[in-house]
């Protein structure tokens, strides 16, 4: 019995074995030199494309970062099957991955996370589904949410104890936080600054001027054009409350475009015209400084044309 087991094993253990080089890391440093030292010969620009491929994995997740840094005992595996790391769906594409987060940008249309009344296909369930693919141990945490309308960046956590340190360190670490809107009407101010207390109804969410015991909102607005009935508006934000852009724009009198929840009677685009086009921050654990930025909509471009 013990020379079949054996036999038997040796098969799947190949192709195991197959699938990735593998290397133990033996003394601290930072990933791009241990690959290059490692892989002798190998070009910093050849190791920026295997991270870039997403097919550089460090203790079964993968790795995108050339300066990620390595602690003894750690395993660097190179994957010779780039089809199971590649990531495509219509509604979400993947900025940047490291072990500790992920930086995606979301459609409009999905859900962040599930709700109580809604269980449908959320951006978390895709990528629980990505990173579970690498390793079935991998799981997605939820960090912050946008709109199921509002399309843009968003970031996850991929471990409970980075999740804990960003919702607790947020506003230290999350430094720049902007989104791009086109409102109803000609805005009156090229800039200004809009503070309520905003308290979520459920089916809605409702502020007010003084403090009912709802939350403390500011909003950052600044005015980039106006044209055909419409402002194209830049927002900044302190706090990040539900709804708190739309709340605040119908405070003024421009509700976002398609926003009928909120006020706007048109629907010019067919969809909500607010985009989270920036996200700035230091990292949780590298506290290395992380910009994203993704182009305005070009609807949003095409429907502030002058005519």
């Amino acid at each position: 019995m013990a020379r079949k087991n054996s036999k038997a094993n040796k098969p799947i253990m190949a192709r195991a074995a197959a699938k990735y080089t593998t290397y133990r890391v033996s003394e601290p440093g930072e990933l791009m030199e241990f690959l290059m030292k490692k892989m002798a010969g190998i070009s910093r620009t050849r190791v920026k494309a295997l991270l870039t491929n997403r097919v550089v994995l460090v203790d079964n997740t993968i790795q995108t970062l050339y300066n990620y840094p390595l602690q003894p005992g750690m395993c660097v595996q190179i994957s010779r099957e780039k089809h199971k790391h590649e990531f495509h769906h219509p509604m979400l594409k993947i900025l940047y991955e490291d072990a500790y987060i992920i930086v995606v940008e979301k459609k409009e249309g999905l859900l962040s996370v599930a709700t109580e009344r809604q269980k449908e296909r959320t951006a978390q369930h895709i990528l629980n589904e990505y990173v579970k693919r690498i390793h079935k141990g991998n799981r997605i945490y939820v960090v912050h949410r946008l709109d199921r309308e509002t399309s843009g960046i968003m970031m996850y956590a991929k471990d409970e104890k980075t999740q804990h340190t960003l919702r607790d360190n947020w506003h230290d670490l999350v430094r720049d936080r902007r989104y791009v809107t086109i409102v109803q009407g000609e805005m009156e101010q090229d800039e200004g600054t809009v503070c309520s207390w905003l308290t979520d109804r459920k089916l809605y969410v409702s502020s007010s001027p003084t403090d009912d015991g709802g939350k403390y909102s500011v909003t950052h607005y600044h005015t980039i054009k106006r044209a055909n009935g419409f402002s194209l508006l830049e927002l900044q934000l302190e706090t990040g409350r539900k709804n708190q852009i739309r709340v605040h724009m119908q405070s003024l009198g421009h509700p976002v475009v398609g926003d009928e929840r909120y006020g706007c009677e048109m629907n010019p685009l067919g969809r909500l015209a607010l985009h989270a086009f920036k996200l700035c921050f230091y990292h949780p654990v590298t506290h290395e400084w992380m910009e994203f930025e993704t182009p305005y909509p070009t609807p949003f471009k095409t429907l502030m044309l002058k005519k």
